[in-house]
């Protein structure tokens, strides 16, 4: 590992923090410290069971490093342990919520007072939630539809919400069909349709501008799910054109979600929901005398559905987008571009190697890399996937499976039935560092294939 920066910035920052508060009386501290000591080390030990989330050789899943400034700043803020809930709980960090929270709105083209609605949550699914929740909010008693491929939780949630809710088929890219949608709306009761910018399975983008369009002849709500992608505006012009036509469009979506935990370099425990119209605040109201006494101003709790939250999480993303603006021409914004490099790079080494089949539409939309390993038919193909997976894990490189369309991948079986699902392998390129290990990451997978099915 290389050496952390962490605990030489927070103990600089713990310094001034104390200060802050060096005129109230002095508390005595009764820990244990050598018994505190043991546990924690005890927690190391436990800890190091896990696989190296952190390093680029761990390509699998959704996992990304908080940034060194989130750490810190969220160890700092524990200090204080500070509640965004109300004004009085999360003085400081309030105040942090509200400026971090409108710099992502201006990411999507929603500036300036009054012109949106929003705060942070505890994950993407509470604030896909929230979305949800208002959509049934305004338009009672209709259908809410989203992608096939858009993530399970839409469809989990709309039945906590006891709201109904619909898949709609997938493209061979992974996007929404259009056709397949407007035969929905053709029905007439569709009040709600859930546009996915960046699936969880391949990173696909749904057709957000050409979905938008059919709101004009239908009549509906569009809610955006970019929890994954919605950084992805930044480097907008780096994308394929029907991507990036998405991303243009997404200032006239009604509600977006975001989760910073993901490519916003956050802890776990950080994501984000925005309204482009600041009147639905209104479904929110109640009332907590004994919380929300303290200032005028509104508090966070006054919009959100959750009541106590982390103030650390907002202490965290704020300090981040001080370190790391959120600008098309910085820092940020080239982390993502040399992620998606990576991913289209890797695309690239599959198709030209004829022991993988990549996706038969095209090149990955964003840092998503999927592929099925060749084989006479469908078992073939996924029991050699698995037998890759972990021949690579043996050589610590750490991919994931995943299921997919089988003609997503050409449907090569040799009955030429495309029906159903093949198992694939997939691989999660979404540090900024994989770019420069892609060719240790190659040599690696190439080298488990080859144990894998002998060639």
């Amino acid at each position: 590992m290389a050496n952390d920066p962490v605990p030489g910035l927070l103990a600089r920052a713990a310094a001034v923090l104390e200060a802050e508060f060096a005129h109230l009386p002095g508390l005595e501290s009764t820990l244990d410290e050598s018994a505190a000591s043991r546990i924690l080390e005890a927690t190391a030990r436990r800890l190091g069971d896990n696989y190296p989330y952190f390093h680029p050789l761990y390509a699998g899943q959704m996992l990304k490093p908080p940034h060194p400034v989130a750490r810190a700043a969220y160890a700092l803020a524990m200090k204080i342990n500070p509640n965004n809930h109300a004004r009085d709980g999360g003085r400081a960090s309030s105040e942090m919520e509200v400026e971090a929270v409108k710099e992502l709105a201006a990411l999507f083209g929603w500036a300036g007072e009054g012109s949106y609605l929003g705060h942070l949550t505890s994950s993407g699914t509470l604030a896909n939630l929230e979305a949800l929740w208002m959509a049934g909010q305004l338009e009672a008693g209709k259908r809410i539809v989203g992608s096939e491929q858009a993530h399970y939780t839409h469809r989990r949630i709309s039945a906590v919400l006891r709201l109904p809710y619909d898949g709609v088929a997938a493209d061979s890219r992974g996007r929404m069909s259009l056709e397949a949608l407007e035969a929905e709306l053709r029905k007439g009761d569709v009040g709600t349709v859930v546009a996915t910018l960046g699936t969880t399975a391949i990173g696909a983008v749904d057709p957000l501008d050409e979905i938008l369009a059919l709101r004009v002849q239908y009549g509906f709500r569009v809610h955006v799910d970019a929890a994954y992608g919605g950084y992805f505006g930044l480097v907008a012009e780096q994308l394929d054109e029907p991507a990036r036509q998405a991303y243009a469009a997404i200032s006239s979506a009604d509600s977006i979600v975001i989760d910073p935990h993901k490519h916003g370099l956050q802890p776990y425990g950080c994501g984000c929901v925005l309204f482009r119209d600041p009147g639905v605040g209104r479904f929110y109201k109640h009332d907590s005398p004994y919380t929300y006494f303290t200032s005028k101003e509104l508090h966070l709790g006054e919009i959100s559905l959750e009541c106590s939250r982390a103030g650390a999480a907002a202490a965290a993303l704020w300090a981040t987008q001080q370190f790391l603006p959120l600008k098309p021409d910085g820092e940020f914004a080239r982390g993502l571009a040399r992620g998606l490099r990576a991913a289209r790079e890797l695309d690239r080494r599959l198709r030209e190697d004829g022991r993988f089949a990549a996706l038969s539409a095209g090149k990955p939309e964003l840092d998503i890399a999927v592929w099925a390993m060749r084989g006479s038919d469908a078992r073939q193909a996924g029991e050699r996937a698995q037998l890759v997976f972990n021949a690579c894990a043996k050589r610590d490189l750490h991919l994931a499976l995943v299921q997919l369309p089988r003609f997503w991948f050409g449907g090569a079986d040799r009955d030429g039935d495309r029906r159903g699902a093949v198992q694939c392998l997939r691989s999660v390129l979404m540090k900024p560092e994989h770019e420069e290990w892609l060719d240790r990451i190659w040599d690696r997978l190439s080298a488990a294939a080859g144990e894998a099915v002998g060639e």
